[in-house]
């Protein structure tokens, strides 16, 4: 039985972000939230989310431009000029790396959660990816959810919760069947729009969580070992 409190989900439109809409369906209502900041796979991303907001129902959609990012610059994952290279990362901050993205992200997610009233933020970040990324860390969240309780109005509750931030890939791979998440509305690969690559970091952490698990990714690759 739903409560009938809305939560706001922060969604990609990858398999994590996906879970984690999953997760919060069980409990909240949902008010789903894409944020396109001119990624190369912008398009392919967006058309996930809302695939996502259909399957689940969601109450609410809200999507946000964030086209500053381009200026910015010093990110593979925006930059044309630079490639965004295959293989796992090894240590070190990635190319793919968008600087203080995350918190970013949230900023908007508490804004908006703060004017609907929802109680709770979803993101589905993981610990697993921290090692390149600094703000996909759990001490990153702790202390972001101090920030929301000194920077909004003083009778305003909002948690931001990261149900999977503990998890192994192959266990949200798990968890997301066992839930009905649809993966194959998802999208994880940082290269292509149409077909994933099947080289990237993205893509590769992906393959090797379908695999793990011993069950089929139901998305096509360009190409996989």
């Amino acid at each position: 039985m739903k409560e009938t409190d809305i939560a706001v989900v922060l969604v990609s439109g990858g398999m994590d972000s996906a879970v984690a809409c999953g997760i919060a369906e069980k409990k909240y209502n949902l008010a789903m939230l894409h944020i396109n900041y001119d990624q190369k796979t912008k398009e392919k991303e967006l058309k996930a989310f809302h695939s996502l907001a259909d399957f689940y129902k969601a109450e609410k959609k809200l999507v946000v431009d964030f086209e500053y990012f381009k200026k910015i610059g010093d990110t593979s994952l925006i930059n044309k000029d630079l490639k965004i290279p295959d293989g796992l990362s090894k240590g070190g901050i990635p190319s793919t790396y968008v600087p203080f993205r995350n918190a970013q992200f949230l900023s908007v997610a508490i804004s908006w959660a703060e004017v609907i009233g929802s109680p709770a933020v979803f993101l589905g970040a993981t610990e697993e990816d921290a090692a390149g990324y600094p703000d996909c860390r759990k001490e990153f969240y702790d202390i972001f959810n101090k920030l929301v309780d000194v920077g909004t109005k003083k009778d305003t509750i909002i948690e931001i919760i990261t149900p999977l931030i503990s998890m192994k890939k192959k266990d949200i791979v798990k968890l997301g069947l066992e839930l009905g998440v649809p993966f194959e509305y998802t999208w994880s690969c940082y290269k292509n729009n149409d077909r994933a690559c099947g080289t990237c970091d993205s893509c590769l952490r992906r393959i090797r969580a379908f695999k793990e698990a011993r069950v089929e990714d139901r998305i096509a690759y360009e190409f996989q070992t």
